[in-house]
């Protein structure tokens, strides 16, 4: 079929189902196949990903143990060569792509996203890099998602929709956790839903499930058995924790953020590559357990075991000293965020969702422990390691509520709710005050676009600025006279006249109402335009923020503020202009 037979196939669909189906309707019908092809990407993710993993850790030899050298590395290369050379484009971050895609590009992800983050997430995490594939498996979902509604010709709302059905099926497929999905698409997507419009994404996540089912079984990701729950005694100690996990869950951030800053600075992807591959390589040969998703590790942490950090033989032996186990705790919680910040550095494809539940376990364990060696208290050391999952969760995602039904899912039950409660919020408020932006929306910021769930401010950071300029301002000359700016005046509907030197320079403008009481004297005809020009006291730069554009009207009072880059003038923006767009995108947006 051709383009443009299926275009003209679109439109014929769409005019019939918008006489046949309401938009609720239909949204709800494309749930079912958006939940479908989003849980079939997560499984294809997991399953490249781990039958990579089981072909790699299969090799055995004498030096069998310097793979965990050389693996990583081969993974991060393959992902650099499949991006440069076959795809030939940059994959970019993932979930952050999805956010500045609603916000900025209408909900248009490109369709290689559908594909390209499945090869390149499948290769880093198969080979080792430290990361996960629960981030990869989200955008992938997404951009199903997306697409789908690009193809279907739909509007605005209906793709972003789209998107949050798309990212909460693939979610709630990796984990076989329904609840997790929806409650990730309105905290990390920032999907402003309806109640009748939150339907189809609770249906897309449960045939994401159904699909997860078919082709895995009811395989649980992390196995965690409890058998006793919560216990009020314990409160004092799990609201220690919270804050503890909020300030492991900062120093995640604080290490992502730092690293990321270091890496751009390299300008060779190669040198980028060599110093983040062989970093990680040592990391990774000195603590095995940093190795690729940490799937192992975690449930071992699940069970009150510690075992893996003595997997690497430099350490035998040392477990007969009880402080070297939380020595040597305390550096894989430390180390693991500076291997991930590697593995993304040195040109890895991954996601961050799997780091924050290996850090969070063994953050748990580690509180756990220490409060029995040191004798203040006997814990359960694998109870403090799930509850720690959920709040890493909920501090470096600022996603209380995804970490709390996350861990209350997997668990089977809802037995540990109040200290999941209880260290999550903890763990979100700690994290808040160091950071206003999370693992996903920092970078979405730094583009000037801000992810929140304050409409107005959510409203304001899609629009943009060169749309919102009108250029229909009559300019005149610096150098010219009030009787050559008379005839201009006879012909413009504007009250305003900017003047300009040849160059294009701003130097100011001449005001309607300043001049009316005399522009009818012949006599000041010869005067210069400059004695009636003013200096504006506000200016507008096109890489201002929307929140302070609004600002500038605020204070100023004007109804008109000119647009200046580099001292060249570009036009105006007005206050009526900024209301009608601001009310169009809130239309936009907002459910019927």
């Amino acid at each position: 079929m051709t383009k443009q037979r299926f275009s003209n196939w679109i439109d014929r669909f769409n005019t019939w189902r918008q006489s046949h189906l309401t938009n609720q309707q239909f949204m709800l019908l494309l749930s079912i196949p958006t939940g479908f092809l989003a849980g079939l990407a997560a499984i294809v993710i997991k399953k490249s990903a781990h039958g990579i993993r089981d072909l790699v850790l299969g090799i055995h030899f004498q030096y069998s143990d310097l793979l965990y050298f050389v693996f990583p590395a081969i993974g991060i290369l393959l992902t650099i060569c499949f991006c440069k050379f076959i795809l030939r484009k940059e994959i970019g971050h993932g979930i952050p792509g999805i956010l500045y895609a609603i916000r900025k590009k209408k909900g248009e992800v490109s369709k290689h996203s559908m594909w390209s983050t499945i090869i390149a997430s499948a290769l880093t995490v198969g080979f080792g890099g430290s990361v996960g594939l629960e981030g990869p498996s989200v955008s992938t979902g997404a951009s199903i998602g997306s697409n789908l509604g690009r193809w279907l010709k739909l509007e605005y709302k209906q793709v972003v929709m789209l998107i949050g059905m798309g990212g909460a099926a693939a979610l709630a497929a990796i984990f076989q956790a329904p609840m997790t999905g929806i409650f990730f698409a309105l905290e990390v997507l920032v999907i402003d839903l309806s109640l009748g419009a939150l339907i189809p994404i609770i249906c897309s996540s449960f045939t994401a499930i159904l699909t997860s089912y078919l082709f895995l079984g009811q395989a649980v990701e992390y196995h965690a058995l409890i058998s006793e729950g919560f216990i009020p005694g314990n409160a004092l100690y799990y609201i220690v924790l919270g804050i503890f996990v909020g300030l492991i869950s900062a120093y995640f951030l604080k290490v992502t953020f730092g690293m990321e800053k270091r890496f751009k600075r390299i300008a060779s992807p190669w040198k980028r590559f060599l110093i983040g591959a062989i970093l990680l390589g040592l990391l990774i040969y000195f603590f095995p357990a940093l190795y690729g998703e940490g799937y192992d590790a975690i449930n071992a942490a699940l069970r009150g075991d510690y075992s893996p950090i003595y997997e690497n033989p430099i350490f035998s032996g040392w477990e007969q000293h009880g402080w070297s186990i939380l020595v040597l705790l305390a550096g894989l919680i430390l180390l693991k965020a500076l291997a991930t910040a590697l593995t993304f550095g040195a040109g890895g494809v991954g996601g961050t969702f799997a780091p924050a539940l290996f850090i969070g376990a063994f953050t748990g364990l580690f509180f756990a422990l220490t409060v029995n060696y040191i004798g203040i208290g006997e814990l359960d050391p694998a109870k403090f390691a799930l509850v720690g999952m959920s709040g890493l969760i909920a501090g470096m995602l600022h996603a209380p509520l995804t970490g709390i039904f996350l861990i209350a899912e997997i668990t089977n039950g809802y037995a540990l709710i109040v200290p999941l409660m209880i260290v999550s919020a903890l763990s979100y408020f700690v994290n808040r005050i160091f950071f206003k932006h999370s693992v996903y929306t920092n970078s979405v910021a730094e583009q000037g676009v801000e992810v929140t769930h304050n409409k107005d401010v959510s409203v304001l950071s899609m629009m943009t600025i060169n749309n919102l300029i009108e250029t229909n301002f009559s300019k005149i000359k610096r150098g010219s006279t009030l009787g050559d700016l008379i005839p201009v005046i006879a012909t413009s509907r504007r009250n305003i006249f900017p003047v300009v030197d040849k160059d294009g320079t701003f130097c100011g403008h001449v005001l309607f109402d300043d001049i009316r009481s005399v522009m009818f004297d012949q006599t000041l005809y010869p005067q210069p335009i400059e004695e009636f020009t003013v200096i504006p006291e506000y200016l507008i730069h096109p890489e201002d923020s929307m929140e302070a554009v609004v600002k500038k009207f605020q204070v100023s009072g004007k109804y008109n503020i000119p647009v200046i880059e580099n001292g060249k003038y570009l036009g105006y923006i007005s206050r009526a202009n900024v209301f009608s767009t601001y009310r169009k995108t809130l239309s936009e947006i907002s459910e019927d």
